[in-house]
């Protein structure tokens, strides 16, 4: 029986391969391979795509959240709230700048607890960073009156969520800035590292401007001392593309998660509800599980590839010795740790290969 990858990056390319290599040709004979016109171009049909004022092309997701926190005034000393089941980069930005990340537990879909926030406030807080994950939006609307309240400003971290919308609001447009990966994994998707902001505050869209090139304000002038994380002219060329059939992968993904959820047993597979309001753009289809490493030695020796996002937490992780936390800390993350299993849910899986993921699933647990 064929096998049924979790992604298919091939399958994407030879569905694009006649658009995509005349972009790339192009950018190759124009000379021009870090910056410039086609990043540009990206940026203007992103600031279309997103309706903000601003977006910032970048060389990776980690380097969008390093710099939006930098642009707010986060730095040394500094305490920034997040959740603690993201991928490591999410807090690992927070610490590069100096600051101290404070977790906050998560609800049953995943996302930060907006309850529990305000007790995590102090006067050390200079951000609160919600993490869409899964493509499932936070609590913005309650996170937003939360921060406005306490002038703490708001950075997404909204790597997996591009498309994704919250009473028609776009995953990063709520807060001070969106911070957006584009690594070959995620719907957005590059053939190789990028990333980007989106912005409606032009201090903060300038002043990433300013760290992704050294500060320079021309080839001789720095204005500020930066970094290298510009975006590849050929990546950007991708990236405009594939912003344009965008809503075209989401509604695939939507109708996969949809077809998912219809076929799984409910009576041992759990799948976060949509709730009003909420349109998910399913970067990834997570359900959470009983016996969940035994499921996904049974679905692989059934040709079905899975993932784990994510089975170790970030305050449990040796990099994150230093802050001291501890197991039992954060219960429904470490709960969910071992629980959540990532289904395949790309754009190129048909519905017979839904099905047999759907039906394989239940078999495990309630047999042939």
């Amino acid at each position: 029986m064929e096998s049924i990858a979790y992604v298919d990056l091939s399958a994407q390319w030879a569905d694009e391969r006649a658009e995509l290599l005349p972009l790339i040709d192009q950018v190759l004979a124009g000379g021009q391979y870090v910056g410039g016109r086609q990043v540009q171009q990206f940026e203007e049909a992103a600031r279309e795509f997103f309706g903000c004022k601003y977006v910032v092309g970048l060389n990776s997701g980690t380097d969008s959240l390093v710099f939006a926190l930098a642009a707010v005034g986060v730095g040394p000393g500094d305490e920034v709230i997040t959740p603690p089941n993201s991928f490591i980069a999410s807090t690992a930005a927070i610490v590069h700048i100096g600051a101290r990340p404070v977790f906050v537990d998560v609800k049953p879909d995943q996302n930060i607890d907006e309850s529990l926030i305000e007790a995590a406030l102090s006067k050390k807080t200079k951000a609160i960073m919600p993490v869409h994950l899964t493509g499932r939006m936070a609590a913005l609307e309650q996170i937003s009156r939360i921060a406005e309240n306490h002038g703490v400003p708001i950075i997404e971290d909204a790597a997996q969520s591009a498309g994704s919308c919250l009473v028609g609001r776009m995953a990063g447009t709520w807060g001070k800035a969106g911070c957006f990966s584009a690594h070959p994994l995620k719907n957005l998707n590059a053939c190789g590292d990028a990333g980007f902001i989106v912005t409606n505050d032009e201090a903060i869209a300038t002043q990433v401007q300013l760290m992704r090139n050294h500060g320079l304000t021309d080839r001789n002038n720095s204005k500020r001392f930066g970094f290298v994380s510009r975006m590849d002219s050929v990546q950007a060329a991708i990236l405009k593309h594939r912003l344009g059939v965008l809503p075209k992968v989401i509604e695939r993904r939507r109708a996969n998660a949809a077809l998912y959820r219809e076929m799984l047993d409910d009576a041992y597979v759990y799948s976060p509800p949509d709730e009003d309001g909420q349109d998910n753009s399913w970067h990834t289809f997570v359900i959470q599980v009983d016996r969940r490493d035994e499921l996904q030695s049974y679905l692989m020796a059934r040709g079905i590839e899975t993932a784990v996002h994510y089975p170790v937490p970030i305050h449990l992780q040796p990099a994150a010795r230093f802050l001291g936390h501890k197991l039992g800390d954060y219960p429904v993350t470490e709960t969910q740790s071992e629980r959540i299993l990532t289904l395949p849910i790309h754009q190129y899986l048909n519905r017979a290969s839904i099905e047999r993921i759907a039906t394989t699933v239940n078999e495990f647990f309630v047999g042939a």
